[in-house]
Order: structure tokens, then sequence, then C-alpha cells
């Protein structure tokens, strides 16, 4: 710095900071803005809409019914989807060559083939199997029953939904218990525990923290996917919407009703799985908690007293 650059005294001037320009914020801001007006536009002036058709509806017996049905499927479709994928992610995680084999060909089948047609063929079962029997195979059956008398609509809906998310949770399962320290098993097994209590009473608590986000981004993705139980079909809130306008021919009120339903209960689950991520990140850094403040402080060398 030369002389000419201090002021009187020695010291050198202040610094003028210029803020930087940001016009391409401005242009986009701009263009979000003029694409919001002019759907809020569409959405009070258009009359395709017809708000009041969709209002008549919204809390009618029929689709209440379909909301129900939705809300059932889903619970149904992941308690099944998870003990059956916990189940699935232990036997790909054995020594036992020929449980790791089956567990990899069940995800094998259900991920690489298409839901929708998983749930035509539930749904049809009853060609294939016309009889359920008991006996002794490939001899004679004690009892058996016609399958379609014991095979409703809603069991098809619920088998194909949960046997479909089995595959999917075991690989979140598998992940989650991968990401746990293997020290923590075999300072389990040191202290006496079976692999079982290991697994229950060690592994899994500290592996809900991996596996709790990609389960919830599951269940609110479950609950879309019951509208493809319409292929069986049963009566589901897309169904039943459908039901309707094929009456009303109002196509575009009663599918813009059956979205805001799912967007009402989406919310609703992703609040629960806010609160419920935040439980199991207790004690880790980011959590909020006093051992994520405790790491925080020694991360910038402020200690972390006893």
């Amino acid at each position: 710095m030369t002389v000419s650059d201090k002021a009187e005294g020695g010291r050198p001037e202040l610094i003028k900071a210029v803020p930087v320009r940001h016009p391409g914020r401005w242009v986009a801001a701009a263009a979000v803005a003029v694409l919001a007006a002019m759907l809020i536009s569409n959405l009070l002036t258009s009359e395709a809409y017809n708000w009041s058709e969709q209002w008549k509806y919204f809390l009618s017996p029929p689709v209440l019914n379909g909301v129900r049905n939705t809300i059932w499927l889903t619970i149904a479709a992941m308690i099944g989807g998870i003990g059956l994928g916990v189940m699935l992610a232990l036997m790909r995680l054995s020594s036992n060559p020929l449980l790791r084999g089956a567990s990899w060909l069940y995800l094998w089948v259900f991920r690489g083939t298409p839901l929708y047609t998983q749930l035509l063929i539930w749904g049809n079962i009853g060609a294939l199997f016309p009889k359920i029997g008991l006996g002794i195979p490939f001899g004679p059956e004690f009892v058996s029953f016609e399958t379609n008398a014991l095979y409703s609509a809603a069991a098809a809906a619920a088998l194909g939904l949960i046997l479909n998310e089995a595959a999917y949770m075991a690989e979140i399962v598998r992940a989650g218990v991968l990401a746990v320290d293997p020290g923590q098993q075999e300072a389990a097994h040191a202290l006496g525990m079976t692999s079982m209590q290991t697994m229950r009473r060690v592994v899994l608590p500290q592996a809900m923290r991996v596996i709790v986000p990609p389960t919830g981004n599951e269940a609110i993705s479950m609950l879309k996917n019951t509208s493809l139980v319409a292929a069986i079909p049963y009566l589901e809130l897309t169904f039943t919407a459908q039901t309707i306008y094929a009456n009303t021919y109002q196509i575009i009120p009663m599918l813009i009703m059956a979205c805001l339903w799912y967007l009402i209960l989406s919310s609703i689950m992703m609040t629960g799985q806010y609160y419920l991520e935040r439980h199991y990140a207790r004690g880790t850094v980011g959590s909020g908690g006093r051992m994520g403040l405790r790491a925080r402080l020694a991360a910038r060398g402020g200690g972390g007293g006893q």
C-alpha cells in the first residue's frame, strides 16, 4: 500500500463495500411472480374447476369411504411391508446362502415388475389357483376351498401392496443395519448376547436414524400408490372419484378433489415424519439436542464439559 492510499495519521482509509448485484435473481423472481399470478387467475376464473361441484362431493359419504379405504390400505401395507421387509433384510445379511438367495430372488421379482401389473395378477389370482387346499404335496387333499370365495378385492389390494412394499423396505432396513458400526455387534457378542438379541437391542435401535427418513418417504409414496388398486378394482379415493365423474362427466373437478384429499393426508404424514425423525436423531450433530450441542462446541474448540 502506498502513502497516497493512507489517510492522515498513517492509517488506511475505510473500505467502501459495494454490494454484489444479482440481476438473474430479479429476473427469476419476476418470472415466478408472473407464473404465480397466471395460476391464481386461472384457478379463480376458469369454469373447468367447478369448485361448487367439488365442494358438493368433497365430504360426501362415497368420497369419505374412499378416503377411509385409502388410509387403511396405506397403514396395512406399511405395517405388513415393514414386518416382512425386516425379515427379508435379515435373510440378505445371513451367512446362510440359501436364505440370501431366497431373499435376493424375492427382491428381484417384486422390484423388477410394475406394481400395477402385480395388482392385476393378485386381483385375478383365482384364474391361476381356482382352489386353495391343504394336503400332501402330489397327493390327496384333506380340505379345499374356492379361491374366489375366500379372496376379496380388499384382501387382493392389501396383499399386493404389502408384498411389493416389503421388497423396498428390505433394502432400506439392510442399508440401516450396515450403517451401524460393526464394533457394536462385536461388543454385544462379547457381553454374551445372541445374534437376535444383538439385532433387537443394539443394531436396530441405532439403525432407526437411517431407516426412518426413507421409510417416511415410502409411506407417503404408498398413500399415492393405493390409487393403483383401481386395477382390481377396489373403492379407494381415486376409483371413487372415477365412479362419480363417470356419472356426472365432471372429470377435472373430481380429479382435483381427489388431489386435494391426497395433499391433506400427505401433509399430515409429513408432519408425523418430521417429529419421528427428530426423535431418532437425538444425540447426533445437528439434531438440536444436548449431545448435538456438545458435539458442535467440541468441533469449534469450545470444549464440552461433562
